[in-house]
């Protein structure tokens, strides 16, 4: 079984793009096509990824070298020169400018020549005949023998190795930063034997990181503009009165100061618009381009996102009723050990709840209605005890039109006039889902800027209003905000891209590279790097942002792994030094999580320490726990989707699918096991059991089937646990695949509720997607991204769980529509009302259980150790059975602390066997253990039927079952 070192959004969300080669070609209109050369029929003609585009006016065709940095390894057919071969040179940019002094460069340790730096202010460098020609400036570098100094190769680990050039002193290195820049060596006859361009953030992260004022500030006499543009050659401010339309009412020039520009303009600018004309060289077309971006700080927007909105988010008049009292009428949380988390999709949430009205519908102001469905589920969950309303991206991103006039819709009625597995939904679907209302939102245009599709009008400032009045009433039904955020990448580069802003400005420096300079793709598209210093800095700013001008609770870090260790850890002080007096808001309740999968070009360290799951142990950082999703259900998001798990019928009921022999079946649960009950004490490196061998190890020491350990944590509150997200199937609709055909729809009913009784009564944060509680499905989509409302639907009157409503879209699920259509096609999988709402009310006992006693929220390390036991374990355990005690201490006596006041003792037996079973335990002899009171009044029979004899320790457990005994305190 493969655990998932990469989310399943790295591999198949999110936008169609060429990612298979480092190049890529793009043409603004089809009339250069005949300017093209002929090539031989095979061929393959590409360009750098940074989206290269030809210009009408001046076609440069660039056909790039073999990676090899030595023009005499060139192969050269009958239609390029070596003058032209040369000249591709300067589209990489293969040195690195470090320091004020300091150049490092890959070049042929065996070449010899003299090295220069060239600079040209108007980008006229090409190479002809082996001769470069256009340079405006010619600078001799020194190499220095001792190589790379340490603390250079600690910021730039990717370039150990590489040979150091020094510049001589005096050098105008400001000026040179604005131009287009080229290293080169000569031979003794002065010919150009290799050359390539630069990368600046190290020389830009020493010269320019600021800490003063950016983006627009208000005071009652100005508004003032500030940029961080050091590479720029000159600034200007095109200032609007209208979100659209209209020639501008001023065109400001900026003034430089320390790569900072600036200007101030007076008080009526605030409700204006503005857009940023940036004079800048840009490496991707090797051309001084004028690029027209918004503000990287921008806090609104135009309903077309291209233009800035001047919005002073203090005025009064974007801050409902009673908001700056938030801080103080939110829900306490007293530890982060007591959160519990629930994610949803603002859409969602609301687009097909009737009982909203239908301009609330899908958007920020259908969370401030008191009685829809969707609240009063909200309210039920809250009052049971989930605290964290955990929201898929908020931010402005590419893929939904702000303007809903411009979306397109398929009648539902045509729709619901297919059968269910058929393939027509699906196509009507696709047909229009890039331009549709519906996107997850892993795209990022702006950070800071709310999604002005999910307001009810995306100009003006009606996005942030509509958005604290969201916070402001999820707080005041008892839950906190999470926002997830998307750092780790952006949807656009280049000069051109109209959802390009940072790549406009300072091109080059906030997305991460690779040693030949193309933009980095492993997170599917354009990789930031928190590595450098204004890079890092724009994201704390964010982070603050949220947190102080919304108000919200928490972070969820898309893809963490990206992000260096030292931004996280950055992140969570600052946040959590924010106070109510000083900010409004206690940062001390703040709770950040993330993805901490470790791969692409930040694996094992590549560039820093990054923030995956095994460097975070420590820092308090919370990290998804992939390993208990996987042990629970079987497989991996990446494997075969009929690889059954402990709760899906490993062993205990085959579904037909090759596990091997009946002895692989069997170590494989019992494994699974193993990595659940480490899952279930925290995922703490250090906790100690007895595994299915009959072994004492540690976490740290029981492996994956990758080879890697199972547990990461050092703190209970690093481990977030979870069986499903949005990414991959529902959780109800990978139960449906796992298990047989043949068993009956109430059985998968039980299992969907078992496995998330797993998550419910783990020590840790747990995680639920919405819908788990209620049976949702997607009709076995797997990556339902862009999917539409129709494959995304939840419906909160508990009638449908959305099953069987077509063949999922074929770009990600046609390889298994052979698995899906029998089942799609089969009545008896469809749950009925009943089943819903047995499972809504089973999910909701299993969160009043959780909040009965400390005891499921241990707060550290050694209470779990010390409390926590498994009793189930060595060579001799029951298959498919997990019994956990949980023990408290007693007022007055000396050992164990008390920490509930109710229950001494508790113990928790997961029965996934289709069997009921009888499991007896010696050390669980002889206590006063009765069913936990909530599920004594269950309206789950089998639950109800669950037994514990005190004189023999046995315990007798209904099939597919979680029953909790608890021993009550004497009075």
């Amino acid at each position: 079984m493969l655990h998932s070192l990469i989310s399943q959004q790295t591999q198949e969300r999110k936008m169609l793009r060429l990612t298979s080669s480092p190049f890529s070609l793009s043409f603004p209109s089809i009339s250069n096509l005949n300017l093209l050369p002929s090539f031989p029929p095979t061929s393959l003609f590409y360009l750098p990824s940074s989206s290269t585009t030809f210009h009408t006016t001046s076609l440069r065709i660039h056909t790039p070298p073999p990676l090899s940095s030595s023009l005499s390894s060139f192969s050269v057919d009958q239609t390029t020169s070596i003058s032209q071969m040369q000249d591709n040179l300067l589209l990489y940019s293969r040195a690195y400018w470090l320091t004020q002094s300091l150049i490092a460069w890959n070049v042929d340790h065996h070449q010899n020549g003299i090295c220069y730096l060239l600079s040209s202010k108007d980008a006229s460098l090409n190479i002809s005949n082996s001769q470069i020609q256009g340079e405006d400036l010619k600078i001799k570098l020194q190499e220095d023998k001792a190589g790379l100094p340490a603390n250079v190769v600690e910021k730039f680990p990717h370039i150990r190795g590489y040979k150091a050039f020094n510049l001589p002193p005096g050098s105008d290195i400001k000026s040179l930063l604005k131009s287009q820049l080229a290293v080169v060596i000569y031979d003794s006859d002065e010919k150009c034997r290799d050359c390539t361009g630069l990368q600046l953030p190290g020389v830009l992260d020493e010269l320019f990181s600021y800490n003063g004022p950016l983006g627009a500030l208000f005071s009652e006499e100005a508004v003032s503009l500030y940029l961080w543009a050091p590479t720029a050659q000159s600034v200007r401010a095109y200032i609007y009165k209208h979100p659209s339309g209209d020639d501008p009412i001023e065109i400001v020039p900026l003034e430089e100061e320390h790569g900072v520009w600036r200007t101030k303009g007076p008080k009526s600018w605030e409700g204006c618009y503005y857009v940023y004309e940036v004079c800048v060289y840009h490496p991707s077309t090797s051309r001084v381009e004028k690029c027209y971006a918004n503000d990287p700080y921008a806090r609104g927007l135009s309903s077309d996102g291209r233009r800035t909105f001047l919005l002073n988010l203090d005025s009064n008049e974007l801050k409902p009723d009673r908001w700056e009292n938030l801080a103080d009428e939110k829900p306490i949380l007293h530890s982060f050990s007591d959160i519990s988390i629930y994610e949803l999709h603002i859409r969602d949430f609301s687009a097909n709840d009737l009982s909203v009205q239908p301009e609330f519908r899908g958007g920020y102001l259908a969370f401030t209605l008191t009685d829809s469905a969707g609240v009063l589920h909200l309210k039920k969950l809250s009052s049971a005890g989930i605290t964290h309303v955990h929201l898929l991206p908020t931010f402005q991103f590419a893929g939904v039109d702000d303007q809903k006039e411009n979306w397109r819709n398929v009648d539902t009625s045509v729709l619901e006039s297919f059968p269910p597995d058929s393939d027509q939904q699906q196509a009507l679907i696709t047909a229009i889902q890039n331009f549709d209302g519906y996107n997850w939102g892993y795209n990022p245009v702006l950070w800071g800027v709310p999604k002005g599709s999910y307001a009810s009008n995306p100009n003006g400032p009606n996005r942030t209003i509509e958005f604290r009045k969201m916070v402001q009433a999820l707080s005041h039904i008892g839950l906190r905000v999470v926002l997830d955020t998307v750092y780790n990448h952006l949807q656009g580069n280049g000069p051109f891209d109209e959802h390009s802003v940072l790549d406009k400005i300072v091109p080059g420096y906030y997305l991460r590279r690779n040693t030949d300079g193309f933009i980095e793709n492993s997170t599917c598209m354009n990789n930031t790097a928190s590595e450098h210093s204004m890079v890092e800095r724009l994201i704390l700013d964010d982070l603050l942002h949220w947190a102080v001008n919304y108000k919200v609770d928490g972070f969820r870090f898309d893809l963490m792994g990206h992000i260096m260790k030292s931004t996280m850890v950055k992140a969570k002080n600052a946040l959590q030094r924010l106070t109510k007096e000083k900010d409004g808001v206690d940062g001390s309740s703040i709770y950040i999580y993330g993805e901490g999968w470790d791969f692409g070009e930040v694996a094992k360290n590549g560039r820093g320490i990054n923030a995956s799951q095994f460097n975070l142990a420590g820092t308090q950082i919370g990290s998804f726990n992939d390993r208990i999703r996987d042990s629970v259900l079987g497989g991996s998001p990446f494997g075969h989707p009929l690889q059954q798990g402990f709760v899906t019928g490993l062993l205990l009921q085959p579904n037909g699918h090759d596990h091997g022999t009946e002895a692989n079946m069997k170590s494989m649960l019992a494994a699974s096991m193993d990595h659940i009950q480490i899952g279930m004490a925290g995922n703490l490196k250090d906790f100690v059991l007895t595994n299915s061998e009959g072994e004492e190890v540690k976490g740290s020491e029981v492996l994956t089937y990758g080879g890697t350990p199972v547990a990461f944590a050092s703190y209970p509150i690093e481990t977030v646990n979870y069986v499903s997200a949005h990414d991959n199937e529902t959780l109800f609709d990978i139960v449906s695949l796992k298990t047989p055909m043949d068993i009956g729809v109430a059985e998968r009913c039980r299992i969907n509720h078992l496995a998330t009784s797993v998550i419910a009564l783990s020590q840790g944060i747990p995680f639920f997607h919405s819908g788990d509680e209620i049976l949702r499905s997607k009709s076995l989509d797997r990556d339902s991204y862009n999917s539409g409302d129709w494959f995304n639907r939840l419906d909160f009157t508990y009638n449908s769980n959305n099953w069987g409503v077509g063949l999922p879209p074929q770009e990600k699920n046609e390889k298994h529509w052979s698995l899906m259509k029998p089942r799609l096609a089969d009545p008896s999988f469809r749950p009925q009302r009943i089943d819903i709402l047995a499972t809504m009310d089973n999910f909701l006992n299993l969160l009043r259980i959780r909040y009965s006693s400390a005891l499921f929220r241990l707060r550290t390390a050694n209470a779990i150790q010390q409390r926590v036991r498994f009793h189930n374990t060595g060579p001799s355990l029951v298959s498919g059975v997990i019994v956990m005690s949980i023990e408290d201490g007693h007022d007055g006596f000396p050992g164990l602390s008390q920490l509930d006041p109710i229950y001494s003792f508790i113990v928790v037996v997961f029965n996934a066997s289709p069997q009921e079973v009888s499991f007896v335990s010696p050390s669980l002899q002889s206590r006063n253990l009765q069913l936990h009171p909530i599920q004594e009044m269950s309206s789950d029979e089998l639950v109800k039927s669950s037994k514990y004899e005190a004189s023999s320790g046995c315990f007798v457990v209904s099939r597919r079952t979680t029953a909790v005994f608890v021993e009550p305190r004497k009075m």
